[in-house]
């Protein structure tokens, strides 16, 4: 750990004086998180050099001349080129064991574990500048560049498949091949890619005939070159020992993860191994805080919906519930609304079954079913905490349910997930789990239905004439939907030639008004609710859709997929 500060290093060396350094600090005070000697280099008080030699000082590590160094082909290949991007780091020398690779962050120690645990190597690190190691990594990288192709490829050359006496596969000493550099470079770039893409979810997947790697990004699987069946037992107990599981049970479920440091934003890899027929399923989650911007500006609410959605609030006291299928951003809405209720005079408490993501500021409690610890018993315990405001991370059955509306009538104000369709359908869900309609709109203030539909990859959009039978499927009359322009992705090397790349929301909010209060009262089934929500001006999911098709920002299929006919009439 470094022991003295940057500036006092510069001024101990000579580079600045006191008078300096007190004016680098003002200045610092202006641009909050900016480091010093990004400063000093801004204001041209010291030269890179100056600030790469008082680094290596500050975290007792050599300096390296990357121009001048002579790298051996072997330690170049064991860093992969997308690593070595990712980290920011080169890898100049391996000497009994130790790797010893040039880093233009020193700052970034986490780095060097993560490497360790991708490597197999003890890893040490020295000090260069960003501009020489992204020079080093271009010229020494630039006809080495590995495929996930060619690592296979290598994989069954040195692991080539052998039958037993009775059609067993015989790989030889298991240790050794789980800990074996094929294995490790395969999966290392497996994950930096995915990390890369902005992927959510990584599935390892075991068949009779083959195991298929498949990486989910913008909510759409997609299939890698498939690793040689025969090595499927190795992978996934590389993937256990990465995330700390016991490798000798293969027969039980477990839950494991893995915390990176990529690139210095920290990336928590959540993983599930499930015992199949075929051997074990691995589904590794990808949670990357600098991915998901938790901004309710910035999530996809249109500017009258986000000022109703935020006037929901700061209600005292109620419920708001956020609804829809799995993997449609319920969370990410909801931690956004809490970030800015986020103050020093709010008690905020969640219970989450997981903690997705840790936020400063909020007392998070983990659902554990195997203790008990359930979102109810949970839920009853949070309120002998004072808390202003309390999450609730899904309403699954009626004991939740009532004890959240107990929370909200005794003057919390409740945030909560269901699964439905849509957002008047949520009213005859709570019914259906045996909630009184007396007890929804005394408590239920307003309920936002959303769903995730894909961008339109903006490096190869494209005009086009959609034929009739495709308008129709939006249910516009198509003379009417002729006015208009309609847009798609061709493909291309930016979007894996899918034709989209990244995701915007679908949002539906209905606010619980005195007339849709008396109409649930009354039992109302959810179209007479849906008609008098749209009447007192909610915008359905298929008529937001239909808006960022129109704005050239989605697709018509992509928008017919996420949204149910009979939201419009």
């Amino acid at each position: 750990m470094a022991s003295r500060r940057l500036g006092q290093i510069l001024v101990d060396l000579g580079h600045i004086t006191e008078d300096q350094l007190w004016d680098i600090l003002e200045e610092q005070k202006k641009s909050p998180g900016e480091i010093i000697g990004r400063v000093a280099l801004r204001m041209s008080l010291v030269s890179e050099s100056q600030i790469t030699e008082a680094l290596a000082e500050q975290w007792g590590m050599a300096v390296v001349n990357l121009k001048e160094t002579n790298i051996p082909p072997k330690v170049l290949e064991l860093v992969p080129q997308t690593m070595a991007e990712i980290y920011k780091i080169m890898p100049i020398s391996l000497k009994n064991n130790i790797l010893t690779v040039a880093m233009a962050d020193p700052h970034n120690m986490a780095a060097l574990d993560d490497l360790r645990n991708f490597l197999g190597y003890d890893v040490r690190g020295a000090v260069s500048n960003h501009q020489d190691v992204e020079e080093a990594i271009t010229r020494h990288y630039a006809d080495k560049e590995d495929s996930i192709e060619d690592v296979i490829g290598k994989m069954e050359e040195e692991f080539p498949e052998e039958r037993g006496k009775e059609g067993a596969y015989d790989i030889g000493s298991e240790d050794e091949l789980v800990n074996s550099a094929p294995i490790r470079k395969l999966l290392n770039m497996v994950l930096l890619l995915a990390i890369r893409d902005q992927a959510s979810d990584i599935h390892f997947e075991p068949f009779e005939d083959e195991f298929k790697i498949r990486v989910k990004a913008d909510g759409v699987l997609y299939e890698m070159v498939p690793p040689p069946r025969h090595l499927a037992n190795a992978i996934t107990t590389r993937i256990k020992v990465m995330a700390n599981l016991d490798i000798a049970e293969r027969r039980l479920p477990q839950d494991g993860r893995i915390e990176l440091n990529v690139g210095g934003n920290s990336v928590d890899l959540r993983v599930s191994v499930l015992p199949t027929m075929f051997g074990e399923s691995v589904v590794m989650r990808i949670l990357d805080r600098t991915v998901v911007q938790l901004d309710l500006n910035k999530i996809g609410l249109d500017a009258t919906t986000l000022s109703r959605f935020r006037q929901c609030l700061h209600t005292p006291n109620g419920i708001v519930l956020v609804t829809g299928p799995t993997g449609s951003g319920k969370t990410t809405t909801l931690y956004s609304a809490l970030n800015e209720l986020n103050d020093i005079e709010t008690k905020i408490i969640t219970t989450e079954d997981p903690v997705e993501y840790e936020i400063e500021g909020l007392l998070q409690i983990p659902v554990n079913h195997d203790i008990d610890v359930t979102f109810a018993n949970v839920l009853r315990a949070i309120l002998r905490h004072d808390p202003d405001i309390i999450l609730v991370g899904e309403i699954r059955d009626y004991e939740t349910a009532e004890t959240a509306i107990q929370s909200a009538l005794t003057g919390h104000l409740v945030f909560s997930t269901l699964h439905t369709n849509d957002a008047p359908s949520t009213v005859t869900r709570l019914r259906d789990m045996g909630i009184a309609p007396f007890m929804i709109t005394a408590t239920v203030e307003a309920i936002l239905a959303q769903r995730l539909v894909r961008r339109i990859c903006s490096e190869c959009r494209t005009e086009f004439e959609p034929s009739d039978e495709l308008l129709m499927e939006l249910q516009l009359p198509i003379a009417q939907a002729r006015q208009y322009r309609f847009y798609y992705g061709k493909g291309c090397a930016r979007c894996n030639n899918s034709g989209y790349k990244g995701r915007c929301g679908l949002y539906e909010l209905m606010n619980i008004t005195d007339d849709i209060r008396d109409m649930i009262a009354a039992n109302a089934s959810s179209d007479e609710l849906r008609n008098m929500a749209r009447s007192q001006g909610m915008t359905t999911l298929r008529e937001a859709g239909l808006k960022l098709i129109f704005d050239g920002v989605t697709t018509i299929d992509e928008v017919v997929r996420e949204t149910v006919m009979e939201d419009v009439e």
